[in-house]
């Protein structure tokens, strides 16, 4: 059976959405199964977080739903239809979503309909613990961050092969058929005053940093998979080092010492000196450095 754990395992895969709630943008990020929900929200000043089970979720809908009498899966699938077209940025027009804060946490609230009745839906979430935001948030935009100047750099480095592929046509006498298509040889020193001068004061203006643009999402799915396949391994380590057999042997633990006689005729073997020398063994051929191939080769 799927717990927690588990839960935000699956969570972890899910991207940051931008919504917003009573005028106030929010990222937030949510997981739905058959044994409960979690969800992750942050106003990038505090990050909250609800982790519920199928009893929780049962009995809250008796407090919150007393006239409907559905399965608590039917809930669940009801929040998730509620849930992930909002986060898609597609939410429903008879679907109304509030938000209040609290010293101790958050409270999203839900008004919506189920099977023809009024149908309401509270999160209550608190205060996400440390590891939960490093998880989620920071070490995947570090390394989301360090993905994207990999990239900047692989792109100024073919940009720079494309100007000088060009200035050797030109040098062989080719001609642009269209002079508009004409373009100026890249200079990085340049092209990253302008993006501190005029890109930066733009993504930094108010509420657009806090946006997911689509591109970033596949991003942070690929970065936080890969960071699920390492948790992944580095447990079937843990678990084979743990069932991994140990140097003693069973039958004796503790070998008994040895005897008088075992010791007599231990001294009237041959010595370690009187043995035969061993062969010196050859040093390991060293594998000879392949030739690094050209870009073009």
């Amino acid at each position: 059976m799927e717990g927690s754990e588990e839960l935000e395992s699956s969570l972890l895969t899910q991207p940051w959405a931008s919504v917003r709630f009573d005028e106030s943008t929010f990222l937030a990020k949510v997981c739905f199964r058959d044994t409960g929900y979690i969800l992750l929200i942050s106003d990038l000043s505090s990050v909250w977080y609800e982790s519920a089970d199928v009893e929780a979720v049962g009995q809250r809908s008796k407090e919150l739903n007393k006239r409907l009498t559905v399965h608590v899966s039917s809930f669940l699938n009801h929040l998730c239809n509620l849930m992930c077209p909002l986060l898609a940025g597609q939410p429903d027009a008879t679907t109304a979503f509030s938000c209040h804060r609290s010293a101790s946490g958050l409270r999203l609230r839900v008004k919506s309909e189920l099977s023809g009745l009024p149908f309401y839906w509270d999160f209550h979430c608190c205060p996400a613990p440390l590891e939960m935001v490093f998880r989620h948030l920071v070490r995947p935009l570090i390394q989301m961050n360090l993905v994207l100047q990999c990239q900047v750099q692989e792109l100024i480095s073919l940009l720079l092969q494309k100007d000088a592929e060009i200035e050797d046509y030109r040098e062989n006498g080719a001609t642009l058929s269209r002079d508009r298509l004409r373009t100026e040889p890249f200079q990085e020193e340049t092209f990253q005053q302008n993006l501190m001068a005029k890109t930066l004061p733009r993504i930094c203006a108010a509420d657009e940093g806090r946006e997911f643009a689509s591109a970033l999402q596949q991003l942070y799915t690929a970065v936080t998979q890969q960071e699920a396949k390492q948790a992944r391994k580095r447990r079937c380590s843990e678990d084979d080092v743990d069932t991994a057999p140990t140097a003693e042997t069973t039958e004796h633990p503790h070998p008994p010492p040895p005897s008088q006689e075992d010791e007599t005729s231990s001294s009237n073997r041959t010595s370690p000196a009187s043995s035969p020398a061993q062969k010196p063994r050859l040093p390991a051929a060293k594998a000879k450095p392949k030739k690094a191939k050209g870009l073009f080769s």
